[in-house]
C-alpha cells in the first residue's frame, strides 16, 4: 500500500475533518457540487446537467464525479479549461461515443501518446497495428470508481481533510432532490421534511388495523417509487419499421438502452407509441410487447391492436412512452381492505395465522385415501407423498420445494386430491404467468377440468396453454350461434358498431360464465385473482405456487377470496420477491408471507429427492442450504455425457470452479459491471461444447450483472468462432431470469474482481443457490478465487471445490490446480449496535437452529422482522450465520450509511443490493500502474 493509500484510509477512520464554513468566501463555479473543492486539475464538469464534480473521494467508494454520473445516469463530462488537457470532452475516437463508462485507451508503441477507443464495438473491431497502436492493451478510463489520476486528478489528503463533509446517503438525497430542484443544496438535505419515514413490517401484529395500515403504507411507497420510473423512461424521435403478417401489424423499434440494461421490457408489457411528424395525422395508439430481436439485443417487436390503423408510410418522429398501470396496487389495497372489514372472506384460523396469532391449527377431517396415485403424473417419491398427506389435514400448509425436487408435480397431485376430496373448486396461483402455465399444463393431464384466466392485455400473446384459456374458449362457439355470428363480423369489419358491441360483449360474458362455473381448477396470477370476471365466485381452496416470490399483500390477493384451507408452495432460500424502492424493501415487504410463517413456527414440508442435478453437483448446496437433506434421484451414470471437450478435473465430478484474474470494469450504462477476461474465458467455453455436439438451447450462461449480461453476448459474436446463430441461442440472462428453470451445461460468471470494494451482492446466499443449482450435467464456475474467498458463503464454496481438486487456472487446454491457499474463514462483521440489539432480543427465546437459519420458529414476541433475524445471531454457527447475514441482514448496511453504489441500480432485485457486508467498506487503489499511464498527462489524440 502506498503513502496515498495510507492517509487516505486513516482519513476514513477518523471522523474529525478541517472543513470549516466560510460564509465571507465566494464558492467557485467549478466547485465540486458534492464537497466544495475546487481545484481546476481535480474537477471535471457533468455536461448532462452543467454542475462540477472532483476525482476524490471523501466518505464515499467512488469519486464524487463517478456517484454522481451513476447516480443521476448521465454520460458526458469535460475537463476545466485551465486543466492540462485543457477543455475537452473525452470522446472516441472512432465513433465520437462520449459515454465515459464505455470510454479507455490504448497507448502507442514507443510513445507517450494514447487513443481513446469505446470498448465496444470499435475496440472490438479495431485494426490498428499499421498505425502503431496495441488493441490489446485496450484499459478503461475509469478505474477502481475513479477517472485515472493522467486525465483528471485525485485531490491531496490535505485538499479532501478541508472539503465539506458528505455521506453517501447524503448524496443519494441530494441526488433525488436534483430531480425536481436543480439548485437544490445540501442545506435542503439536512432539512427533515424531505424524510419520508415508513412503518416496517412485523411478524406479530395486533389488530388487523394495524397490519393493513402498515402495508398500506409501503405500497404506495412501492407504487409512487414505480410510476416515477416508468414516467422517466419516455423516449423521444425515434425511428421504427413496420411488418404486417397474417391479419397482425407489428412495429419494430430500436432501444440502444435494452442493451445497457437502462431499460428492461417482458413479453406483454405495454407501451404507447406517438407519431409526431407531419406526413400523417397526429396518431397514438397502446402496443404491446410480442416479440424479441433474435438478431439484435436492442430491438423488439410490439404489436398494434386492431382498429389503430397505424401510419405504415412514416419511419421516424415517433415518441415511446413507458405505460404505468396500478392495477395489480389497487388490487392489493382492495385486498388489504378485505381483509381488514370482512371477516368472512377467509377462515378464522388462516386470518389469526396471518397476524401472527399463536393458534393451534385444527385438522381437517379426511377420509383415508388408499393411493395417491394421479392419472398422467409420475409416481411419487416419499417426501413428496408424505407432504401431501400433511397438506390435505391442515387448513394452512407450506411446501418447501428445493430445486428439482419436483415441486411442480406434488402440486398437481395435491391439488387433484384436494379437489376430489372437497367436491368443490379450486384457485391455483402464482405471481408470474410462466409459473402459471406449467402448473396448468400439468394438471390438464390429470382429466380436471382446467381454464386458465389471463389479463385482457396478455390474451393476443401465445402460449403453451393457449387451449386452456378462458378468451380462447369462450370464443370457441358454434359459428351460427348469435356469439359466433358476432365475432365473425368484428373479425371481418374490425370493429362493431354501438348495438352489436353491447350484444357481444353480453353474450361473451355469459359465456365466460359459464365456462368458469363448469371449470374445477382456475388457474391464473395472484393479481388477476382479483379479476371482475371471478367476482362471482368464492374459491374455499387456494393455492399459491412461487409463493416466496411475491409480497405478502400479492399473496392477500386470492386469500381474500374465501379461501378455508390454504397452500403456499416455494423456497425461501432461493429468491424473493421484487421490491423496486430500497425504503420499502428495508422496511420489510421483501419478506414473503411464506417465509414470516416459517419464522412465527409454521413447520414447511420440505421435497428431500433432486431428480435434476449430477450428484456432485447437488452436494454443496444440499449440505449448505438444506442441512444436507437433500437426496438424489437420479445417478452418476445417468448425468455423465462422454465426448464433451471441457477438461472436467475430475472425469466423474462434471464441475469445476475456473480461477480468472482479470479486474472487473463499470459497464456503458454506469450501473453495472463487467469483466472482460470472464467473458473471453465463457466464449471458449461455450465454443469447446459447441463443437462437442452440445446443443446451444442447453447451454446457459448465468451473471448477476446486466453489464456483463450485455458484454458475453456481443463476445461471443465478435470473436467465437462457431456461427452466429449457434451464439445468438445460448442464453445469457441473470439469476433471476434462471430460477425455476434447467439446462444441461452452466457457466457461471462472477464478474467481481477488485482490490478492495467487495463483491457486492454476490454475498447473497439465495442468489448463489439459484446459480449452483440449474446445471444437470456440468457446471463451471468463473471468478477470482482470492477476492472471492473474502466473503464467508464464498469462502466454504471455494473450499468445498478446492479440497476436491475442482479449483483449477491455466489455459483450458492445460488446466492445473490451483495453488491459493486459504487462512481461517472470514466472520461476519457485524455493527455494535447489531450486538447490542442482539444482547437485548436474546430473552425472546429462540429454539435451536440448524443450518437453515430461516426456519426459526419465533414465538409470543411482537418485533420487526430485523428485530427478529438479530435475536438468533449469538445461537448460530458460523455457516448459519453466513445465510443469515446474507439473506436477510444486508439492510443492515444502509442503516450504517454505507454506499450501496452500484448495486442498487443494476436493475436486478433490489433485496440483493448489499455490497460491502463482509469487509470494511475502506477507500479503494487510487494509483495508476506504469502500463496505464502516469501522474503527468499523455498526449491524446483524440477525445470522445
Amino acid at each position: 500500500m502506498d503513502d496515498l493509500e495510507k492517509e487516505i484510509d486513516e482519513m476514513y477512520v477518523n471522523e474529525a475533518n478541517e472543513y470549516v464554513e466560510d460564509d465571507a468566501e465566494p464558492v467557485a463555479e467549478h466547485a465540486c457540487a458534492y464537497c466544495g473543492l475546487d481545484d481546476v486539475d481535480c474537477v471535471m464538469k457533468c455536461t448532462a446537467c452543467d454542475k462540477w464534480f472532483c476525482n476524490g473521494f471523501g466518505k464515499t467508494t467512488s469519486s464524487h464525479i463517478v456517484t454522481h454520473l451513476v447516480r443521476a445516469r448521465h454520460k458526458s463530462v469535460m475537463l476545466h479549461p485551465s486543466s492540462p488537457l485543457g477543455d475537452t470532452v473525452p470522446e472516441c475516437y472512432s465513433c465520437g461515443s462520449r459515454n465515459p463508462f464505455l470510454l479507455g485507451f490504448l497507448p502507442a508503441k514507443g510513445d507517450a501518446v494514447v487513443m481513446l477507443l469505446c470498448r465496444s464495438p470499435c475496440n472490438f473491431a479495431a485494426n490498428t497495428k499499421d498505425m502503431g497502436w496495441d488493441a490489446t492493451q485496450w484499459s478503461p478510463l475509469i478505474e477502481n470508481r475513479t477517472f485515472l489520476s493522467w486525465l483528471v486528478k485525485i485531490p491531496s489528503v490535505k485538499q479532501q481533510k478541508k472539503a465539506r463533509p458528505i455521506t453517501a446517503q447524503q448524496i443519494l438525497l441530494l441526488e433525488e432532490l436534483w430531480r425536481d430542484n436543480e439548485r437544490a443544496t445540501l442545506a435542503d438535505v439536512e432539512n427533515p421534511e424531505h424524510e419520508q419515514t415508513l412503518p416496517e413490517t412485523l411478524h406479530h401484529y395486533e389488530t388487523a388495523k394495524q397490519y393493513v395500515l402498515i402495508h398500506q403504507k409501503l405500497i404506495s411507497a412501492e407504487e409512487d417509487y414505480d410510476k416515477r420510473l416508468k414516467e422517466n423512461l419516455t423516449q423521444r424521435d425515434i425511428t421504427v419499421n413496420w411488418e404486417t403478417s397474417n391479419g397482425k401489424t407489428l412495429v419494430w423499434i430500436r432501444l440502444p438502452q435494452l442493451e445497457s440494461g437502462e431499460i428492461r421490457l417482458a413479453m406483454g408489457d405495454e407501451l404507447k407509441l406517438i407519431y409526431t411528424g407531419s406526413l400523417a395525422h397526429k396518431w397514438e395508439s397502446p402496443i404491446t410487447v410480442a416479440r424479441f430481436s433474435s438478431v439484435s439485443s436492442t430491438e423488439v417487436a410490439c404489436e398494434v391492436p386492431h382498429g389503430h390503423k397505424a401510419p405504415l408510410h412514416c419511419t421516424t418522429n415517433f415518441n415511446l412512452e413507458f405505460i404505468w398501470t396500478g392495477t395489480t396496487y389497487s388490487r392489493m389495497n382492495r385486498a388489504l381492505n378485505r381483509f381488514s372489514k370482512s371477516k368472512s372472506c377467509m377462515a378464522p384460523v388462516i386470518r389469526d395465522v396471518l397476524l401472527g396469532k399463536s393458534v393451534d391449527i385444527p385438522l381437517i377431517n379426511t377420509q383415508k385415501t388408499l393411493s395417491l396415485s394421479v392419472p398422467g403424473l409420475p409416481e411419487l417419491n416419499h417426501s413428496q407423498l408424505s407432504a401431501i398427506k400433511a397438506v390435505l389435514g391442515s387448513p394452512i400448509s407450506l411446501i418447501q420445494g428445493p430445486p428439482g425436487t419436483g415441486k411442480t408435480v406434488t402440486s398437481a397431485t395435491l391439488i387433484y386430491h384436494l379437489v376430489r376430496l372437497r367436491k368443490t373448486r379450486m384457485l391455483v396461483c402464482a405471481p408470474s404467468n410462466v409459473a402459471v402455465d406449467q402448473l396448468a399444463e400439468k394438471l390438464h393431464r390429470t382429466g380436471l377440468r382446467v381454464l386458465r384466466l389471463v389479463s385482457r392485455t396478455r390474451e393476443v400473446m401465445e402460449s403453451s396453454v393457449s387451449f386452456l384459456s378462458l378468451h380462447e374458449q369462450a370464443s370457441s362457439v358454434e359459428p351460427n350461434s348469435q356469439l359466433g355470428h358476432l365475432i365473425q363480423l368484428k373479425h371481418k369489419n374490425g370493429g362493431l358498431n354501438s348495438s352489436d358491441e353491447a350484444k357481444y360483449r353480453t353474450l361473451l360474458e355469459n359465456r365466460e360464465y359459464e365456462l368458469l362455473n363448469a371449470a374445477e381448477v382456475i388457474c391464473t396470477t395472484c393479481s388477476s385473482s382479483a379479476d371482475k370476471r371471478l367476482n362471482a365466485f368464492k374459491f374455499p381452496l387456494v393455492l399459491i405456487d412461487e409463493a416466496t416470490q411475491a409480497t405478502e399483500p400479492e399473496c392477500l390477493i386470492p386469500i381474500v377470496q374465501g379461501c378455508q384451507q390454504l397452500v403456499l408452495v416455494g423456497d425461501h432460500q432461493q429468491l424473493g420477491p421484487v421490491v423496486m424502492n430500497r425504503k420499502v424493501a428495508r422496511a420489510g415487504l421483501n419478506e414473503s408471507l411464506f417465509e414470516r410463517l416459517v419464522l412465527l413456527g409454521v413447520k414447511p414440508r420440505r421435497l428431500e429427492v433432486q431428480y435434476r442435478m449430477h450428484p456432485s453437483l447437488s452436494e454443496f448446496p444440499s449440505n449448505m442450504f438444506y442441512d444436507g437433506m437433500l437426496q438424489n434421484g437420479v445417478s452418476s451414470h445417468e448425468r455423465l455425457r462422454k465426448h464433451v471437450a471441457i477438461p472436467w478435473p475430475i472425469p466423474t465430478m462434471p464441475m469445476m470452479f475456473y480461477q480468472n484474474l482479470g479486474q472487473e470494469e463499470i459497464s456503458p450504462s454506469g450501473t453495472s459491471y463487467l469483466n472482460r477476461t470472464e467473458a473471453s474465458s465463457v466464449e471458449k467455453l461455450v465454443t469447446a461444447l459447441l463443437k462437442a455436439g452440445v446443443a446451444p438451447e442447453q447451454i446457459g450462461v448465468i451473471t448477476p450483472y446486466e453489464g456483463q449480461r450485455n458484454f458475453v453476448i456481443n463476445h461471443m459474436q465478435f470473436h467465437g468462432s462457431m456461427v452466429k446463430d449457434a451464439y445468438r441461442a445460448i442464453e445469457v440472462a441473470s439469476v433471476d431470469a434462471f430460477q425455476g428453470r434447467e439446462k444441461d451445461y452452466i457457466i457461471v460468471t462472477c464478474v467481481r474482481s477488485n482490490n478492495r470494494l467487495g463483491i457486492g451482492f454476490l454475498s447473497d446466499s439465495r442468489r448463489l443457490n439459484v446459480a449452483l443449482t440449474r446445471a444437470r450435467f456440468g457446471l463451471i464456475v468463473i471468478g477470482n478465487a482470492r477476492v472471492l474467498c473474502k466473503d464467508p458463503l464464498w469462502y466454504h464454496f471455494l473450499v468445498h471445490f478446492k479440497d476436491r481438486n475442482l479449483l483449477v487456472e491455466g489455459a483450458l487446454s492445460n488446466l492445473r490446480p490451483s495453488m491459493i491457499q486459504f487462512g481461517p474463514p472470514p466472520v461476519p462483521r457485524k455493527s455494535k449496535s447489531r450486538l447490542e440489539q442482539a444482547k437485548t432480543n436474546a430473552a425472546i427465546g429462540t429454539e435451536s437452529l440448524a443450518m437453515d437459519p430461516v426456519r426459526a420458529p419465533f414465538r409470543g414476541a411482537t418485533g420487526t422482522t430485523q428485530t427478529l433475524r438479530e435475536g438468533m445471531w449469538d445461537t448460530l454457527s458460523l455457516d448459519a450465520k453466513t445465510l443469515s447475514q446474507s439473506q436477510s441482514d444486508w439492510l443492515n448496511q444502509v442503516r450504517q450509511d454505507k454506499d450501496a453504489d452500484l448495486e442498487s441500480l443494476d436493475g436486478y432485485r433490489s433485496q440483493a443490493s448489499i455490497a460491502g457486508s463482509y469487509e470494511d467498506e475502506v477507500q479503494p487503489e487510487k494509483n495508476v500502474s506504469s502500463a496505464q499511464g502516469t501522474s503527468s498527462a499523455p498526449s491524446i489524440t483524440k477525445f470522445l
